[in-house]
């Protein structure tokens, strides 16, 4: 048993609470997610654009409402922030249970899109607080197998679910959502230090809040615009890819809901691994080598003469996904100063956002007019763009970051 505890004392009790919850959480949304788009599909009578825009109304909140996120996590603290958001997306799958009209689930996704946007920049913003600058790509790939634990399973349970009745699956991600929840409420502390929110209250009475001037904090923005290129590939697995299996695969269902389950098995048999060999070289050559990945996998995706083919390009979206996220996520923390924390990833976040909101119905369009398999090679040459770029931008950051530490360490010993 030594091991084990050598493990769990290695992170900090708030890692481990977000890992539980993750597992819960993403166990209960990936039996749903993956489908979403053909329930939607369903109530309105077919239509995928229509279902397109409405789904893209979650991102597009979460574009709106995620800046003011990050500053009041910043300002006010990570806990309140995540206990309100998680709150709020119980809430609104729940309400899917019983939603019948567009503007009822468009009502409802809108809700869910304010809970997201909540969420994320706190939680990134938490890791932040409590994990060492050496540590942090480790704890995002562990967060990271940790929502591939749950989508491992989620993915094949929900397709039957989607068959017997897609109310189930809204019921359970509700519960579990709620479940972590409290969680954080039981056992998680406020990792925003005293000083900051005492700092933050006082600019909130004198009306002198420290505010972010977006043109002074440029790398930032140019990182978050090559990331596009990822998040759009990610969208479109979500909604294009089952619509083009379905043109190959008379059970499409279960051959998406198998390639889901590849990809979850192998990041959680594999990421932390991974994360650790990364940490030999320098970050913007993990995420060079990333992006070319995944640009393999467009045209995998788009190609694919069979289904070992399809299981190949999967195998390389998942190796590209573990290289990317825990070292990007990294560069995004070093690259924060703490009092933008919050803000930072926020900021960052909107790449998911903007992606997701026109991504569905861009994606719906090219699908219809040049078919799938021309629109994932379009994203695969975008892809090996996004990849250039992104490795400059990503070198730049961590020199910057370094040098300013240098300098810090210099003004402190003289």
């Amino acid at each position: 048993m030594g091991w084990l505890q050598n493990i769990i004392s290695r992170y900090d009790t708030t890692i481990w609470i977000r890992v539980i919850g993750t597992i819960l959480t993403t166990f209960a949304g990936f039996m749903l997610r993956p489908f979403l788009a053909f329930y939607l599909y369903d109530k309105m009578d077919g239509n995928l654009l229509v279902a397109a825009m409405v789904t893209s109304l979650q991102p597009l909140t979460s574009i709106v409402s995620g800046y003011f996120a990050g500053s009041l996590s910043d300002r006010y603290g990570r806990k309140p922030l995540m206990v309100a958001a998680l709150l709020i997306e119980a809430i609104s799958m729940a309400g899917y249970i019983w939603a019948e009209s567009l503007f009822t689930f468009a009502a409802l996704t809108v809700l869910n899109g304010i809970g997201a946007s909540l969420f994320w920049p706190a939680a990134s913003a938490q890791v932040t607080d409590v994990v060492p600058e050496e540590k942090r790509s480790e704890v995002f790939a562990l967060l990271h197998t940790a929502l591939n634990l749950g989508a491992a399973a989620g993915p094949l349970i929900g397709v039957t679910l989607y068959k017997i009745n897609p109310a189930i699956a809204f019921g359970i991600c509700s519960f579990m959502l709620f479940i972590y929840c409290l969680l954080i409420l039981w056992k998680v502390p406020e990792t925003l230090p005293v000083e900051m929110r005492e700092s933050a209250k006082q600019s909130t009475d004198t009306h002198t809040v420290n505010r972010m001037k977006l043109t002074e904090h440029t790398t930032l923005l140019w990182i978050t615009l090559a990331a596009i290129p990822v998040s759009l590939l990610y969208s479109q697995v979500e909604i294009i890819l089952p619509q083009h299996l379905r043109t190959k695969y008379d059970d499409f269902l279960t051959v998406f809901a198998t390639l889901l389950t590849i990809n979850g098995i192998l990041v959680v048999c594999c990421q932390i691994a991974i994360a650790k060999f990364a940490e030999r070289f320098a970050p913007h050559r993990v995420i060079l080598f990333a992006y070319m990945f995944l640009a393999c996998v467009g045209f995998g995706y788009g190609w694919a003469p069979g289904f070992l083919v399809l299981i190949l390009a999967e195998v390389l979206f998942t190796i590209g996904e573990m290289l990317y996220g825990p070292q990007i996520q990294k560069a995004i923390s070093v690259l924060a100063p703490e009092e933008y924390r919050g803000r930072y990833f926020a900021i960052f976040g909107a790449n998911w956002g903007i992606t997701g909101t026109i991504g569905p119905s861009v994606g719906a369009v090219a699908f219809r007019g040049i078919g799938g398999a021309f629109w994932f090679s379009i994203l695969s040459l975008l892809l090996c763009v996004g990849g250039l770029l992104q490795t400059q931008l990503v070198k730049r950051a961590m020199q910057q970051a370094e040098s300013s530490s240098q300098k810090q360490a210099h003004a402190v010993q003289s």
